[in-house]
């Protein structure tokens, strides 16, 4: 039986902190009920799923691409290097890998890109489950660090809140300077702060 991972990202489209992925292979003989796209599901829904895949999975991994990384590489390339590194840490080898969306990151293993596998893929519904809890605890975990910037309310996307809070503040150290709306504040106010 050929075991099939599922992969998938959390925190492209945000101003700040990293991108995380996650590799999850199921285990056919202890499903997870309730798996759904992780944008589908409320923040409740995921913490309780969460334990429940990584417990029941025949093997789980999450790993992240800084925002060093985000900005040196681009956010794109990023993303498929903490693809990579998720299904890298494996401490089981699949036979095939799933991703969710267009692109796939380089693999030994076969690698197919399923656009909104995330909703159709239970392995990469999985996978954008224990990607997205990791990424909002990170941001939790910077509020604490940075709670001008409200990361707990937005975690990091650009909305209305953030952005004012970017105009106040100033662009941190967390904040993605290759992102436009960081880039630009950047170029008004100078280099980031601490």
């Amino acid at each position: 039986m050929t075991l099939t991972c599922g992969v998938d990202e959390a925190g492209r489209g945000p101003l700040a902190g990293p991108v995380y992925a996650a590799a999850v292979i199921l285990d056919a003989a202890q499903p997870v009920a309730g798996l759904a796209d992780s944008k589908k599901l409320t923040p409740r829904q995921r913490e309780a799923l969460a334990p429940e895949i990584r417990s029941r999975a025949v093997a789980w991994a999450v790993a992240s691409a800084s925002v060093e990384e985000i900005d040196t590489l681009n956010i794109l390339q990023a993303s498929l290097l903490a693809m990579r590194r998720a299904v890298e840490l494996l401490t089981v080898t699949p036979g095939q890998v799933l991703v969710d969306g267009l692109h796939r990151p380089r693999l030994a293993v076969p690698v197919r890109a399923i656009v909104r596998g995330d909703a159709t893929v239970a392995e990469i519904a999985a996978a954008s489950i224990l990607a997205k809890v990791a990424r909002d605890r990170e941001m939790l975990a910077l509020h604490q660090r940075h709670p001008q910037y409200g990361f707990d309310r937005h975690k990091g996307y650009p909305t209305s809140a953030h952005l004012a809070a970017l105009r106040e503040h100033g662009v941190s150290i967390v904040h993605r300077r290759s992102f436009a709306p960081v880039r630009v504040l950047l170029g008004a106010h100078g280099g980031p702060r601490p």
